[in-house]
């Protein structure tokens, strides 16, 4: 049976180094601040705001919500982000997506101050994970590492198999490893034969959007299985991308859904604004 990673704890634990460093920074001065925007009534995104501004008042950190009607328009939001890139209380700015139709989310993203986009969406900064030379990691693939690190999961000369290739998760979540010097595949829905790769993977991501899609007789006997899927099931019940009690008699290690990566996303939203006050300092 597989070692649960428990991404509650190792978030809590991290957390609490946030909160020293905000405290030592408050006490040079500096007030950590992150600024979230929301557009719209979508309510999984007014959930996920609530709990990144929880977080913030947990390690001391200043933050603002800017709950915007769905009738908002896109001028109106670049503007909101404009003055927010400007504002010296403001480290960290994250605009949930979705974003309604009728706004170009690429415009919004790239409005942003790279130096305070700590969802690190921004061109400039997708373009420095791809050399290795970054401030800020996006906040999912970021916390997986993490995750792997706590449990002395090593990286280097794995065989690592990612499923899944958005700019979100899959494509950031295959350089990290491959920077730590894992032999990475990505696979997506046009992948043929996936099982067969899948079975390859001494560490499987699977970030793909479909519930219980990654069954047991997909995974090699002691391969570490980390989930970044949140669905919900008919009788309303969370699960992951991966089928968890077949996944759980062939992994060695195994994240569960919920309490896996996903406590690590907000975690990683935190270090990335913190990062950016850090640096905002030394200017």
């Amino acid at each position: 049976m597989a070692i649960r990673i428990d991404g509650k704890e190792t978030s809590r634990k991290v957390r609490g180094e946030i909160a020293k460093k905000v405290q030592e920074l408050k006490e040079q001065g500096k007030v950590t601040g992150l600024a979230v925007v929301i557009v719209g009534e979508n309510p999984a995104s007014q959930v996920y705001v609530r709990n990144k501004a929880k977080a913030c008042e947990e390690v001391g950190m200043y933050s603002e919500v800017h709950a915007l009607p769905e009738s908002t328009t896109e001028e109106e939001l670049l503007a909101l982000v404009e003055r927010l890139n400007h504002e010296d209380k403001i480290d960290g700015i994250l605009v949930q997506l979705p974003l309604p139709k009728h706004i170009n989310e690429e415009r919004v993203i790239l409005a942003i101050d790279p130096n305070k986009d700590v969802d690190a969406f921004h061109p400039v900064n997708t373009g420095k994970i791809m050399i290795g030379n970054y401030e800020f990691l996006p906040c999912t693939p970021a916390g997986v590492m993490t995750l792997l690190k706590e449990y002395n999961i090593e990286v280097e000369g794995k065989e690592c198999v990612v499923v899944g290739r958005s700019n979100i998760v899959g494509k950031p979540q295959a350089l990290l490893l491959l920077q730590k010097n894992g032999t990475v595949t990505v696979c997506h829905s046009r992948t043929k034969n996936l099982a067969e790769i899948t079975r390859r993977a001494d560490i499987l991501v699977v970030a793909i959007g479909k519930a219980e899609f990654i069954t047991g007789d997909m995974i090699k006997e002691g391969a570490v299985v980390i989930d970044v899927g949140m669905n919900r099931k008919s009788d309303g019940k969370l699960c992951g991308d991966v089928e968890f009690a077949s996944a759980s008699e062939k992994a060695s290690y195994i994240t569960p859904v919920p309490g896996g990566v996903g406590p690590m996303t907000i975690t990683t939203l935190l270090q990335n604004t913190l990062v950016a006050s850090e640096k905002r300092m030394t200017k």
